[in-house]
């Protein structure tokens, strides 16, 4: 086993990884930022990245550090609920028994998150991950649903994440309403060449290693295939301690980079 090999207590690159362990790179200081504007002004923002940029685990990070006094985190991931599953799972963990009509379903999440802000002064965070799969339909939901008082409060914070084609779906006029009233945008760009050395050394800190094991070069190697999203780094970062236990060599070179780069590929 390559932990054993490189004297590792388990796997660096897992994504099974506590928040506080999470590498501070410019993307996560700087949503981290967004957000926390957001949670003053409350209302709409919207996180963009690839897949593998980092959103749900920023969002993960960001849900565990707030004060539940305060706020009330609700996160869903669109790709494992349908349209009438998110409604009906939003009231019920806002504390409503969920009915089957629609209209009905809207009053009581609305009427939840009231209570929630004014009679509680807890601010109800409701995090739609995925949501470049929502139907337009559902964005459409979304505008009025979070509507209070004639769109003149935000008793709520609504933050949604998904991958860059969401812009092309917010930018379609059926959607302007909902487009308008975000007022806080983050798009996620990755690791920049400079912090793969320290992310990739940060990991491995955390899992009791602190030798040099990956070579200047292979940080390079490493950049240009995953072009810095961390899920592509996590995985080839993982092959390459794989082929160097195979080869028995104690260092992660440019070439051992590329290899386990074919293999993943396969």
């Amino acid at each position: 086993m390559f932990t054993q090999f490189f004297g590792l207590k388990f796997n660096p690159f897992t994504k099974e990884i506590s928040t506080g362990d999470i590498f501070q790179s410019s993307d996560m200081l700087e949503l981290s930022a967004r957000l926390k504007y957001l949670q003053n002004t409350r209302g709409i923002g919207l996180v963009v990245g690839e897949s593998g940029a980092g959103k749900s685990t920023a969002l993960r990070k960001y849900t565990n550090e707030l004060n539940k006094a305060l706020y009330k985190p609700c996160y869903f991931a669109l790709s494992t609920l349908t349209v009438k599953d998110y409604y009906q799972a939003l009231a019920q963990m806002l504390g409503e028994e969920p009915t089957s009509r629609k209209v009905t379903l809207f009053k009581q999440i609305q009427g939840a998150i009231t209570s929630y802000y004014y009679e509680q002064k807890i601010t109800p965070i409701i995090i739609l991950d995925e949501i470049q799969m929502a139907p337009n339909d559902l964005l459409e939901d979304l505008r009025m649903i979070f509507n209070f008082s004639m769109d003149s409060q935000n008793p709520y914070i609504l933050i949604l994440a998904g991958q860059p084609h969401i812009r092309n779906k917010l930018a379609l006029n059926i959607n302007y309403a909902l487009r308008q009233r975000i007022t806080v945008k983050y798009i996620l760009q990755g690791l920049k060449r400079e912090e793969i050395e320290n992310y990739i050394k940060s990991r491995l800190k955390i899992a009791g290693v602190t030798d040099e094991i990956f070579s200047p070069a292979s940080y390079d190697a490493i950049f240009s295939i995953t072009k810095g999203l961390p899920r592509n780094v996590n995985n080839i970062a993982t092959a390459c301690l794989i082929c160097a236990c195979a080869k028995k060599q104690h260092e992660v070179d440019d070439e051992i980079v590329y290899q386990a780069n074919a293999e993943i590929e396969i």
